[in-house]
């Protein structure tokens, strides 16, 4: 009778679940997934996810994914996937040109959205899928976008410190996010380099990060740009099979390079604060270098995501003598999210990024909290910021509004 009362009492004390159902199993769906089987064993959860189905056009690779990743059943037809009753929340991880219609669709038929960035592939689609998550806002339902390196926890402190006024009021911003895995002219036509699929080039798949840490981080709006693009290799051997993550083999033909290799621009924050940023996936060396600097009239912070369990502050309220760059190792259970992984010292990595994520919904879902951080509203104001970087680019660097954008 005792093992009986005690897995009585085990079953009593479980939490409910959230069955999620995932569109995409390439790179993104891989590192989506290892959030989701995560999660709940390093957190404290009020909903417990299961990866109930997986969904993907080529039957035997989805199968794959489904096995090698923990998901109990995979789908060939989205529209089969978002209309599963034992799917509560669709995480969307296909290329951008099917966010909107997965996304909303979802959000129609009753369920929670999280949605990689950027969201979509224009102003117009990013509109509707706000629209669609104001309408499922008013049901109870979530919606939010995947900007992941929120979630690391240097910048989540960084954020802290800024909003705590350690920084004072600010003046620059400056992120660079440079790639080298285009620099080889032969290396195949992907469905990242053509403007149907993934709306833009180094712009969206870099630029979209660098501008919403931006915006995340200061707290505030780009209102204005001024921008520059360039792309450098302007045909491709076609490819030949499927591209696994960065990875992928050409044929012998050649196609067109429809999107950006690099995006260079300026900015101007609500405020009057100036920003930089740098996009590119051609500077050969540079294999993910996330890099941001914050200047205020108090001091200072820098942060690479090459070293990722770090941030330089500088207080320049401090005596000249003494003062300067320090470095903060942020592994103590006082930073964000760390009160739930390993002891002072021990590092963590990109992937974590992607269990952070799936706590913080799953906090959203169980708390009725229809508006969390980053919303597609939030989404739609760095597509518009994108917008702007490309009119720009266009009219050879004419200072371009943010439509949408206070000041």
């Amino acid at each position: 009778m005792a093992g009986k009362e005690q897995r009585d009492s085990d079953s009593e004390a479980a939490p409910p679940t959230l069955g999620v159902g995932m569109a995409g199993y390439a790179f993104m769906g891989a590192a989506h997934s290892q959030g989701w089987r995560t999660a709940g064993r390093v957190f404290d959860l009020p909903l417990r996810p299961v990866l109930a189905a997986i969904g993907g056009r080529d039957a035997v690779a989805v199968r794959a994914a489904a096995a090698k990743h923990g998901w109990a059943a995979a789908e060939t037809d989205w529209r089969t996937l978002v209309t599963r009753d034992d799917v509560q929340l669709v995480d969307v991880c296909t290329p951008g040109d099917s966010h909107a219609e997965i996304a909303i669709a979802a959000l129609e038929a009753g369920k929670h959205v999280l949605c990689e960035k950027p969201l979509a592939n224009s102003v117009a689609e990013a509109e509707a899928m706000v629209a669609a998550a104001e309408a499922a806002a008013a049901r109870g339902q979530v919606a939010m976008v995947g900007f992941n390196y929120r979630r690391v926890p240097a910048i989540a402190y960084a954020r802290r410190l800024i909003a705590d006024n350690r920084l004072g009021v600010l003046r620059h911003v400056r992120v660079t996010y440079l790639q080298d895995w285009l620099v080889d002219p032969d290396f195949p036509l992907t469905w990242r380099l053509e403007r149907e699929h993934a709306g833009s080039g180094a712009l969206g798949d870099l630029g979209a990060h660098a501008v919403d840490l931006a915006q995340y981080l200061a707290g505030e709006p780009l209102v204005g740009v001024s921008a520059l693009t360039e792309t450098f290799v302007r045909e491709r051997p076609l490819l030949a099979g499927a591209s696994t993550g960065l990875s992928a083999t050409g044929s012998n033909g050649r196609g067109p390079v429809t999107v950006d290799d690099a995006a260079l621009f300026t900015g101007r924050l609500a405020s009057g604060a100036l920003a930089s940023f740098e996009a590119t996936r051609m500077a050969a060396g540079r294999k993910n270098a996330l890099r941001l600097e914050i200047n205020g009239e108090r001091g200072s912070l820098a942060f690479d995501l090459e070293r990722l369990n770090e941030l330089s502050f500088h207080d320049h309220t401090e005596p000249a003598v003494s003062a300067g760059f320090r470095r903060i190792l942020v592994t103590e259970s006082g930073h964000p999210y760390l009160d739930a992984w390993w002891p002072p010292g021990h590092a963590l990595g990109y992937e974590h990024t992607f269990v952070h994520q799936a706590r913080d919904i799953v906090h959203a879902v169980a708390a009725g909290n229809t508006a969390p951080a980053p919303s597609f509203a939030d989404g739609l104001q760095v597509q518009r910021v994108l917008a702007a970087v490309e009119e720009s680019a266009e009219k050879n660097a004419v200072y371009t509004p943010v439509p949408g954008s206070a000041g």
